[in-house]
Formats: C-alpha cells, sequence, structure tokens
C-alpha cells in the first residue's frame, strides 16, 4: 500500500466517523429553523420555535432544575472528589489499589442498579423518619444521586495528575515557612487546576444529561431528560430541536473558549522556558 493510499483511507475514515457523530446534530440544528412541525419535509427558515421555547414554560423550568442542580452537584462533587484523591495519594500502594478498585465499581455498574438502589437507600431513610412528612423525594435525594455518581469521575480526573506531581515540592513549600494548608492551596491546587476544571466540565455534562438516575430519585421534579421523555409519550415539540440546538452552541462556546486558555497559557509556558533558557545561554 502506497503512502497516498494510505493517507487517503486515514482521511476517509475519519470524514465517515466524524459524519456518523455529528450529521444527526447538523441535521437536528438545521430542522430546529424548519416552520413546519415536520421532521422529514424543510419547507421555510423561520425562528418561530426559538420564539415559542421562550413561552413554554415547563421546558424552560426543567432546564432551570437541570442547570442549577448540575452546577451545584458539580461543585459539591468537584470538591468532594478533589479531596479523597489527594486523600487515596497518600496511601500505601495496597490501599489504593483497594479504594481505586472500590470508587471504579459506580462507574462501570449499569445506571439502573445506581439508581434502584439509591431510591431503596431513600425509601429507608424515609421509612425511619427522614424527611419529614411530606416524604423524602425531591431536590435533596436528586442532590445527593448526583454527586454520589459524579464522585468517581473526578477522582479518576485528578488522580493521574496528582501522581505526576514532584513530592518534593510540597515539602520545599513546607521548608521556605507556609503551613500545611498554605502549601497545599498555594501549591499543589493551582497545578491541579487544569484536571480539577476538566473533572467539574464532566461532571456537569453527565450531571444535565442523566436520565436513569434522576427518573428514580426526583420525586415529582423534572428535570429536562425527564420532561422530555414525557413527551415523548406523545410527540416531542420541535421546541426541543432549538433547546438542543441552544445547549450544543454553548457546549462547544465552552469547550473552544477552554482549549483556547489551556493554548494560550502553554504558549506562554514554552515562552517563559525559551527565554530562560536563551538567558542561560547568554550566561
Amino acid at each position: 500500500m502506497s503512502k497516498r493510499t494510505g493517507t487517503l483511507m486515514q482521511r476517509t475514515y475519519l470524514v465517515l466517523i466524524f459524519g456518523f457523530m455529528y450529521l444527526p446534530i447538523a441535521v437536528m440544528i438545521a430542522y430546529s429553523f424548519n416552520e413546519n412541525r415536520s421532521r422529514a419535509v424543510f419547507t421555510n427558515f423561520s425562528l418561530k420555535w426559538y420564539e415559542s421555547l421562550l413561552h413554554n414554560d415547563a421546558i424552560l423550568s426543567a432546564l432551570a432544575l437541570s442547570i442549577v442542580l448540575a452546577v451545584v452537584s458539580s461543585v459539591i462533587a468537584t470538591v468532594l472528589g478533589t479531596l479523597a484523591a489527594v486523600g487515596i495519594n497518600s496511601m500505601g500502594r495496597k490501599s489504593q489499589l483497594l479504594i481505586n478498585n472500590i470508587s471504579y465499581v459506580p462507574v462501570v455498574n449499569p445506571e439502573i442498579i445506581t439508581g434502584v438502589s439509591l431510591m431503596l437507600l431513600f425509601v429507608m431513610a424515609r421509612s425511619l423518619g427522614i424527611g419529614g412528612e411530606g416524604g423524602l423525594f425531591g431536590w435533596a435525594t436528586l442532590l445527593v444521586a448526583h454527586i454520589t455518581f459524579n464522585v468517581p469521575y473526578v477522582i479518576f480526573n485528578v488522580s493521574p495528575k496528582l501522581r505526576q506531581l514532584d513530592p518534593s515540592i510540597y515539602n520545599a513549600a513546607l521548608d521556605l515557612g507556609c503551613t500545611p494548608s498554605q502549601a497545599f492551596f498555594k501549591v499543589i491546587v493551582p497545578q491541579l487546576t487544569p484536571a480539577i476544571l476538566s473533572a467539574f466540565l464532566i461532571c456537569l455534562t453527565y450531571s444535565i444529561d442523566d436520565f436513569i438516575i434522576s427518573y428514580f430519585n426526583a420525586g415529582t421534579m423534572q428535570t429536562l431528560p425527564i420532561a422530555i421523555y414525557s413527551m415523548t409519550r406523545r410527540r416531542v415539540s420541535p421546541e426541543i430541536n432549538a433547546l438542543s440546538a441552544i445547549m450544543f452552541v454553548v457546549i462547544l462556546s465552552i469547550i473552544l473558549i477552554s482549549n483556547w486558555v489551556d493554548s494560550r497559557a502553554y504558549r506562554r509556558d514554552q515562552q517563559a522556558v525559551r527565554k530562560a533558557l536563551s538567558a542561560e545561554g547568554r550566561r
């Protein structure tokens, strides 16, 4: 096989893979501007579904609940997961292996098992009188459930970065007069920031997207995936296409901005290293 043929096959493969992944999203965005309700025939360009979305209280309230829940649960899960990763990293090798395997179980576990098990836990808590007369299911159970399935992702995202750090940096900070907390927040945390930010974005995405675990633990509350599921029993409104298009653009913008910031920081660090080497060479 010639080099030219191999390159052509690689490009064809990439086009097919990315087309398979992103063509449905492109079709959805295109039909969010369709004046007709049809999902097969595009009639005229229109913004009516975006305008209608702004007046749909059911979808907007579900979206607001999903966003608030995702942000709060992701912040708490990121803090807990980062602290857990630091604690695990300070353990012995056998203890780390044991805790990491236990932490990995919720990740590979089917979501329906996690959702049902959490529901049974909350039912048992309610039978013990926790939650008051109005019951327990609602915001509290949703928040606990989302934190529970997000924490392992934070641990597995932060732990590799922790293992890459030089332990002598922390000890050097202590020798220079920092307290343990100052050394942690001023030396360790800044180096973990990219991994922590990445873990937070992963938690945010999983939380907004989650349906199964939320369905079993939401009570009468409706997150956005649950609201969309309830619509499928009749017919999904084109307003969902408009909302999905907006969410895709927002998430894509966040990813691009994050990559741009990381790339800019990397170039700045490389320039600083080159200047330092150049100054050292002149000496």
